[in-house]
């Protein structure tokens, strides 16, 4: 498994062990699943998906919500369509939540009434998160300290499915010595130059036409579509609608995707097994040397 931050250099590196050791590429990341959103999420070119098989990319409509349990089921089969084709499978991305899911299998959420939920989240987005928490504590007491977000999925699940994502996690809970895929890591990162190369990538993606792609969206994806919430579309979507220069544009998105950047490092640093981790600075003159070792070791 290749990992690490966005604008890192893991595409590149994979591309490489895939083109040098006949292996397919499966796309670890939460944002490449969206059709149409594609520039600012540097989705693999035509040319890049013709010369190494991928999956995971364009699997979902902007609309539909994606979880990670979904992920790690369909991955699991793309992994074994690659053994198929005789190909080595490489799981490549940054999204720590369906690294996890792929290695320690979360529990298949309850399916909610789309007609009831709609109209409890009506309800709930009246409410404060102070309110939320409350209800949370008596509901689902052991996620009461969650955001946001977590304690909306919680409050709903627990009202229209009679269940508590607590139980459900402690359910379906795996030792780590007990999964299934315990693959070997290979950490792209960077270190002080990644800053940098987020600010070269986003004028990149700038030059390469991402506000027409924006434009185009706009007029087709509901703006609360899911697909919305990858790094910098939003900000994207609000110079076109007026709100902001380009300038201060530019400088929204780097920031931002900075921030996701040091978010994934954290992640990284704190929750992957580091005695099957291996790092590498794509910088380095050995760099590929070392990939190249990594696999070796990993086969």
């Amino acid at each position: 498994m290749i990992c690490g931050p966005t604008a890192a250099g893991k595409s590149t590196i994979a591309m490489i062990l895939a083109d040098e050791f006949d292996a397919a590429i499966v796309s670890a990341d939460s944002r490449q699943i969206y059709c149409y959103f594609n520039i600012g999420t540097a989705k693999p070119t035509h040319e890049e998906c013709a010369r190494v098989t991928h999956y995971g990319v364009d699997v979902a409509e902007p609309g539909e919500r994606y979880s990670a349990a979904r992920w790690a089921n369909e991955a699991h089969e793309w992994i074994e369509c690659a053994g198929e084709l005789e190909k080595t499978p490489i799981v490549v991305g940054g999204t720590g939540l369906y690294i996890r899911a792929l290695i320690e299998p979360l529990f298949d959420a309850p399916e909610l009434d789309s007609f009831a939920r709609a109209g409890l989240e009506a309800e709930l987005a009246t409410k404060s998160t102070d309110e939320l928490r409350r209800w949370c504590e008596k509901l689902d007491p052991s996620r009461a300290h969650l955001g946001r977000t977590q304690l909306l999925r919680s409050i709903e699940t627990a009202l229209l499915s009679g269940a508590r994502i607590s139980d459900l996690h402690e359910q379906h809970a795996m030792d780590r010595a007990e999964a299934e895929f315990a693959p070997s890591y290979l950490v792209v990162d960077p270190a002080e130059s990644l800053a940098s190369q987020i600010e070269s990538r986003v004028d990149e993606m700038l030059e390469r036409g991402w506000l027409d792609e924006v434009r185009d969206l706009i007029s087709r994806v509901p703006a609360d579509a899911p697909a919305w919430k990858a790094s910098g579309y939003r900000v994207a979507r609000d110079h076109l609608e007026g709100k902001a220069d380009l300038s201060t544009t530019r400088e929204r998105i780097i920031i931002e995707t900075r921030q996701y950047a040091k978010r994934q490092r954290t992640w990284f640093r704190h929750q992957l097994p580091q005695g099957a981790v291996t790092t590498l600075n794509p910088l380095d003159s050995q760099a590929i040397a070392v990939a190249r070792e990594w696999w070796e070791r990993a086969e």
